[in-house]
């Protein structure tokens, strides 16, 4: 039987490889043909929610926060993308996090990976929205006329940045969380063995 420190101890472990994982993944960004260039899908959402599940919902908001606070020196958002990054993985770890920890098996994985992506998505309308978008006119100085036409590039109808956001960012947000959660699902079962061995 492993005592509490050793069980502390893997965790802590655990997280900190965890964190560098997504801090690397963070920086490998793709373009989305059907997004704007300025929206880009990276998989450093993968270890938060790997984490959630392994060593619980709290950790996996940590390894959300501090690969942001990793990558804010070497961003160009001035720290505007690396705020959206960390509510929506926060957002996504702990929903998926909560869920897990009632239901401590296969099934709760799947659910709450589900649940997880899709609170994320919920989540993005109103942060974006409300916080997100207005720090870049504001702050970065980017027209909002300037990014809805590159939307309306993609979807000439597109009349207005919520409508854009719920065309292109909410289905893309919660899109890009269902990959992650997928992943975590398959490698769930024997990752949980190796971290939680006697």
């Amino acid at each position: 039987m492993k005592t509490k420190t050793q069980i502390n101890t893997r965790k802590l472990t655990t997280t900190a490889l965890l964190t560098a994982a997504a801090a690397v993944l963070q920086f490998i960004e793709i373009s989305i043909p059907l997004m704007p260039s300025f929206v880009k899908l990276d998989f450093s959402d993968l270890p938060e929610i790997i984490g959630a599940f392994t060593c619980g919902p709290l950790a996996g908001v940590m390894i959300a926060l501090l690969k942001n606070l990793i990558h804010i020196p070497f961003g160009s958002s001035g720290c505007i993308g690396e705020l959206s990054n960390f509510v929506l993985g926060a957002s996504l770890a702990l929903t998926a996090g909560l869920i897990y920890k009632k239901f401590p098996n296969i099934k709760g994985v799947i659910g709450g990976g589900i649940s997880a992506c899709l609170v994320m998505g919920a989540v993005s309308f109103p942060l974006n929205y409300f916080i997100i978008y207005p720090l870049y006119y504001n702050v970065m100085g980017f027209p909002q006329e300037a990014i809805l036409q590159m939307y309306q590039v993609i979807f000439p109808p597109t009349d207005s940045i919520a409508e854009a956001l719920l065309i292109f960012n909410v289905p893309f947000t919660v899109l890009k969380g269902l990959v992650s959660a997928a992943v975590t699902a398959v490698i769930y079962t024997p990752l949980h063995k190796f971290i939680t061995k006697e």
